[in-house]
Order: C-alpha cells, then structure tokens, then sequence
C-alpha cells in the first residue's frame, strides 16, 4: 500500500526516502526498522521533529511521520524501548527529535513533557517489499581496532547537558580558522543531526555519528559503542584530517556506552587529548576519580562549572587539572591544547 508522507525524520539520513511510500502491515519490531506513524495530539513543549535536511519542524495532530524504532534512556528527557511486538494501529511515542519511537517507560515531565503519542500505519518497505533498516545504507562498519595515527580531541561529560557539543564545536572553530583541517564525531547516544551539524557550522570538514554505522541508539548496546567509535575514527581518517574531535553523547555514567569507550586500551592510547565537562564542583570531582580509576588521561575540565572564578579555582585547587572554559575562552582552550598536549602536531599547510 502506498501513502504520502508529511515528514520524514533524521534518524533515517541515510535512507533514500521520498514523501509517498510503500507500507507493509508486516513489522519487525527491532532497533532500526523504519515505520510509518500517524500523531494523535499536538504538543506545547518538545513538539519538533529534525528533517533529514536538519531543519526544525513543528509536528501537528494527523501529520504522518517517518520514525525509527529505538530505545532511549535521557536523564533530562525520555527513558522508552522498542516494544517486542508492534501492529498496525498499536499506539507508541516519538521519543527524541530526531525521530526515535517506542513506548516511553518514563518521562522527564518537567524538561520535556508527556510523551507525544502516535498509531503505527505500517513498515516502510524497499522495491523488494522488505522491511528498512538504517542499519542496511551505514557509511561505515564498526571496527575491533584503530587503523589511523590522526590525533583525537575528545569531549566527554559527567551529564547530559554539560556543554559538551559548545566546547566541541569551539575547539573546532578554533583550529580551523589557525589553517587546520578538522573532522568529528557524534558517539554515543541517539540519533539527532544537531550537534553533528553544529560542529559542521563551526568549520569540522567532515562529521559522522552512530546513525552513519547504522545505529538509532546506543542504549543497551554498550559494547557496541566503542566498536562504533573506532570504526568511525578510521572513515574519517581516510580523508587524512590533522585532527578528529569526539564526542561522546551523554555522561560517563549513562547508558549509552560512554564509559565503555573511555575505559578502551586501544582507544586510551590514541587519545592526544581529553577534555571533560561538568555542571558543578561535584561532577568535576567525580568525572576526575572516574578517570583516574579507569586510566583515562583527564587534560582539561570545562562546561558549566568553569563559568567564573568560583569553580575554576575549585578544579585547579582540589584537582589540579587546567578548567578552562570553551564557550567562552575557546581560543585560549585551543592554544593551551596546541601548545602543550598536542604539541608534536605539525603546523597547517595553508
């Protein structure tokens, strides 16, 4: 059966989607399938869905979304999974922007609201009536080791919400505008376009996320997290970048495999710098123990915590670990990493 679609998320990037589709009533109900939905009500509060082109649309009560099935596990948002049976008709909740779907389990009222309700129509199908998965048009395999001597800048947090992508996206900044070719990754966490285009924005070359190793989360799929970081470093690595920016999504103890990839010999090893962002005095500290309990180099502390003095002379005190904030000293956070850490990186060729 065909239907016309009115929106089509970003968790299906990579999926050569148009706006009239071919539907089955037969659905895998698994990580990654594609379906078709139908929204029953309208929202007030996180009530957009993210284009594949990365623009913001607000959805509306019987628009017909193109979805991915997903799990989730958001601090500050929704905690769903895919249900083990799905069925035409059945009734399931858009669980992030950029359109992962299953049943919410729990819901951050305060940050994101009720979950938006929606009736499954069907499984979108390819030209051999086969059910989609993103999994099947992946940019790159998830790899067991590192093939690449390209230095890696990686951003991690004790949270979501701690200025991970802001400080990611300044690093970056400022190294392109010295003559440096950059490229960076989203890993970690749920499909979203957002931070990986924002670091685009902000002059990254090339950018990657879990969705490009066909992935829609990382919930659940710790070991998985790591794999899919390696075999990103080595797709970015091909167009020969001097440096790769990392971030992994969430905080150290989320569920989606950050301290996984953290705690990974190979990927310690490859690590040229690491800069962890916390919201308080308490995340710093224990964002620092975490490192040193798992061996991971910790060479800066940024994020909220580092807003002013208070904080800053807290880290450099207690921790003794540079704080330096990448909002809004970015510059000085990129001079102290060239100068220092990464100071065997030759100079651009411009």
């Amino acid at each position: 059966m065909k239907i016309h679609v009115d929106k089509i998320s970003s968790s299906t990037k990579n999926v050569p989607l148009k706006h009239v589709l071919n539907i089955s009533k037969r659905i895998v109900s698994k990580d990654g399938y594609v379906i078709a939905v139908k929204v029953l009500e309208d929202k007030k509060i996180y009530n957009k869905l993210e284009l594949t082109t990365g623009r913001f649309s607000t959805i509306h009560i019987d628009d017909t979304l193109v979805v991915t099935l997903g799990n989730r596990r958001a601090l500050k948002g929704f905690a769903g999974e895919v249900p083990h049976e799905l069925k035409t008709g059945d009734i399931i909740n858009i669980l992030n922007l950029g359109g992962v779907a299953g049943i919410c389990t729990s819901a951050n009222l305060k940050e994101v609201g009720k979950p938006l309700k929606v009736e499954v129509l069907g499984a979108i199908i390819n030209k051999k009536k086969e059910p989609i998965n993103i999994r099947d048009y992946k940019l790159f395999a998830q790899a067991k080791s590192i093939k690449s001597n390209v230095p890696l800048i990686i951003v991690s947090g004790s949270c979501m919400n701690t200025g991970k992508t802001s400080v990611a996206s300044e690093i970056i900044k400022k190294a392109t505008r010295e003559g440096y070719k950059v490229s960076g990754a989203k890993v970690a966490g749920i499909a979203a376009l957002r931070d990986c285009m924002q670091m685009e924005d902000y002059g990254a070359r090339e950018t990657v996320s879990i969705v490009d190793a066909g992935f829609v989360s990382t919930a659940d799929s710790n070991e998985s997290s790591i794999w899919i970081t390696k075999g990103a470093i080595n797709y970015l690595s091909k167009k020969k970048p001097d440096y790769i920016v990392i971030e992994l999504g969430d905080g150290i103890f989320g569920e989606y495999g950050a301290i996984d990839i953290l705690q990974d010999h190979e990927f310690q090893q490859h690590m040229s710098a690491h800069i962890g962002c916390a919201s308080d005095p308490l995340g710093a500290v224990k964002l620092f123990e975490v490192c040193q309990t798992i061996g991971t180099p910790l060479h800066v502390i940024s994020g909220p915590v580092t807003d002013n003095s208070v904080g800053i002379n807290f880290i450099k005190k207690n921790l003794k670990v540079h704080a330096i904030n990448g909002l809004y000293q970015g510059e000085k956070l990129f001079t102290f990493l060239k100068t220092s850490i990464l100071k065997n990186v030759p100079e651009p060729k411009i």
